[in-house]
C-alpha cells in the first residue's frame, strides 16, 4: 500500500457492521462498534463473556460459526480478527462487494485501517500510521490525551450550541460570522472556559 490514505469518519449508526473473531481483541473492537449504535454481526465458534452478555441483552447477533461466504451481505463494514486464510477470505468477498474492510494486523488484507483516537465527548482526534506502526500510534495518543483534557468534551459541546446561535440570527454577516466562530474556538476562549470549573473538577 503505498497511496495516501484519505481520513474519514464514519456514521454507522443502524448501518451493517460484521465482526469476525470473539476474542479480547474482538470485543474491544465490538466495544467501539456498539457505541455508534451500529447493526453488528458476530461471526465467532467462541466468544468472550463480554461478548455473550451484549448478545443476550440484544446489542449484537452472534452467529457461533466459522466465517461462511456471504456472511458479508448487506454489510457496510467489516472487521476481522482471524487467521490469515480467513481474513483473505473476509478481504476477498469485501472487495467483490464493495465494503470497507480491516483485517486486524494483517495489512494484505485491509482496504481500511483502524485509528488510535483521543475522544474527547465530540472531540474525536484520530492518528493513523497506515498500519506500519500501531505502537507509534498510540504513543501519540496517550500524549495527546495529555494535552487535551477532559474539559474539552463540555467545551466542544458548548461551541456547538454557539455555532447555531449565530446561524440562527440573520443579522449577522458571514464575515462577522466566521470571525466570531473563531474568537470562540481560540485557545484563550477555551481558558476562560476552563477557568469556570474548580481545580478538583472531574471534567
Amino acid at each position: 500500500m503505498n497511496a495516501p490514505l484519505y481520513p474519514l469518519f464514519l456514521n454507522l449508526q443502524g448501518r451493517v457492521c460484521v465482526v469476525i473473531g470473539g476474542n479480547d481483541i474482538a470485543e474491544a473492537k465490538l466495544r467501539d462498534l456498539i457505541d455508534t449504535e451500529a447493526k453488528i454481526r458476530l461471526i465467532a465458534l467462541e466468544v468472550t463473556p463480554q461478548i455473550v452478555e451484549w448478545s443476550r441483552a440484544g446489542k449484537l447477533h452472534w452467529k457461533a460459526r466459522p466465517y461462511q461466504r456471504g456472511d458479508l451481505a448487506d454489510a457496510f463494514l467489516v472487521i476481522s480478527i482471524a487467521t490469515a486464510g480467513t481474513n483473505a477470505q473476509v478481504f476477498e468477498e469485501a472487495e467483490a462487494r464493495h465494503i470497507f474492510c480491516n483485517t486486524v494486523d494483517d495489512i494484505p488484507h485491509c482496504n481500511s485501517y483502524a485509528s488510535a483516537v483521543v475522544r474527547r465527548g465530540p472531540l474525536q482526534i484520530a492518528i493513523s500510521t497506515a498500519g506500519k506502526s500501531p505502537a507509534l500510534a498510540q504513543r501519540l495518543r496517550k500524549e495527546l490525551e495529555g494535552r487535551f483534557s477532559e474539559e474539552y468534551s463540555p467545551w466542544v459541546q458548548r461551541l456547538g450550541e454557539l455555532r447555531s446561535q449565530l446561524f440562527e440570527d440573520k443579522q449577522i454577516d458571514g464575515e462577522t460570522r466566521r470571525r466570531m466562530l473563531h474568537e470562540q474556538a481560540s485557545a484563550s476562549a477555551f481558558e476562560r472556559f476552563r477557568a469556570q470549573f474548580p481545580k478538583d473538577s472531574n471534567r
